[in-house]
């Protein structure tokens, strides 16, 4: 039989829980022990008492809970509470008691703390595993956003890289067809690999070690033939494992800027030095460039660019990344070292 609406996956797991969870405070309610033994026998009036305590509870998960004390109306939610205790405690001495024991315990009153001892253990439990579950929901939609609103910010991030890069290389692309450089068909195809990479292999969060420090190579190489013969271009990588995965695009930014202040700072004896290497799960990463101390410096540590990569750091490898930039005895220097993981994790 096909049901006329359609119960979605959490309000199913929540009744099943709700029904697994009556069933077992049930059973503990109605367990009386008579001198050295259980009995284990259901009464009548157990039910009704326990059926009366389910009612309070339900009101108090379904109408109170959502609609005043996670409103923060607790005035309102302390109130309707204590009527909701008193119409409890009338129903069981008022009517259940007066049909079940109409002869003994229906013709006295023993006191309102004798009722809540009876009624709040079991009220309290049905109540409190509902407002534990409503957290644990919260909870997890929490959890959702942070990740929603953590990958819209990197796709934000990651948006800004392509056109900063292509427009820097384009710039100096046009300068080279202007002066008809023999190198300008080499830069284009250099530019065209480079472009191909950023464009169909970093669509995912990581890629492969291995893939981003080919795309390292072609960049530094791409940013090489801009310089001609000026420069002295280090570049050095130790060997990796395949397995390992790491977010693309965070080392270019830094060899980007290395060039650049580089080039902005001296017109000869450009000296560039870059090193990766893994040690076991650690990656390290260190760029080394030259520049003049009569030159404006202060522009080296900020930026678009690097804001944007230590953004990313910080989103991407919380507490497993360490990011040192400086500058020392006319050498500007950047290390970080990440620690990474395989199979596509952090």
């Amino acid at each position: 039989m096909k049901l006329p609406f359609r119960i979605s996956r959490p309000l199913f797991y929540e009744i099943l829980f709700q029904v697994l969870l009556l069933g077992m405070v049930f059973i503990f309610y109605s367990l009386d022990r008579v001198g050295d033994r259980i009995e284990t026998q259901i009464e009548g009036y157990e039910i009704a008492f326990f059926l009366n305590y389910v009612l309070a509870a339900f009101v108090i998960n379904y109408l109170l809970l959502p609609r005043y004390l996670y409103r923060k109306k607790y005035w309102h939610f302390f109130s309707y509470m204590l009527v909701l205790i008193g119409v409890v405690i009338f129903i069981e001495e008022g009517i259940i008691e007066k049909i079940y024991f109409p002869t003994t315990r229906g013709t006295s009153f023993p006191g309102v703390f004798y009722n809540l001892l009876n009624a709040m253990p079991t009220i309290t439990i049905l109540a409190g595993f509902k407002f534990a579950w409503d957290a644990l929901k919260k909870q997890r939609e929490l959890d959702d956003l942070k990740n929603a609103v953590k990958e819209s910010e990197l796709q934000f991030l990651r948006s800004q890289i392509n056109p900063h890069f292509l427009f820097n290389n384009l710039n100096n692309l046009y300068s080279y067809a202007l002066e008809g450089s023999p190198k300008t068909p080499e830069i284009i195809l250099e530019l065209s690999s480079v472009l191909r990479y950023i464009l169909y292999e970093c669509k995912t969060e990581y890629v492969s070690l291995e893939k981003e420090i080919q795309h390292l190579k072609d960049f530094v190489k791409l940013s090489e033939l801009q310089l001609e013969d000026r420069s002295k271009i280090d570049l050095s990588c130790g060997p990796v494992d395949s397995g390992f995965f790491v977010a693309p695009l965070v080392f270019p930014v830094f060899i980007e800027n290395a060039f650049k202040h580089s080039m902005s700072s001296q017109s000869e004896n450009i000296q560039i030095s870059i090193n990766i290497f893994m040690k076991e799960n650690i990656l390290h990463f260190r760029c080394t460039n030259s520049f003049s101390e009569a030159s404006n410096i202060k522009s080296l540590s900020s930026g678009i660019g690097l804001d944007n990569v230590k953004r990313r750091l910080q989103l991407l490898y919380p507490k497993s990344h360490e990011l040192r930039i400086g500058k020392e005895d006319g050498k500007y220097e950047v290390f970080l070292k990440i620690k990474l993981h395989k199979r596509n994790k952090r």
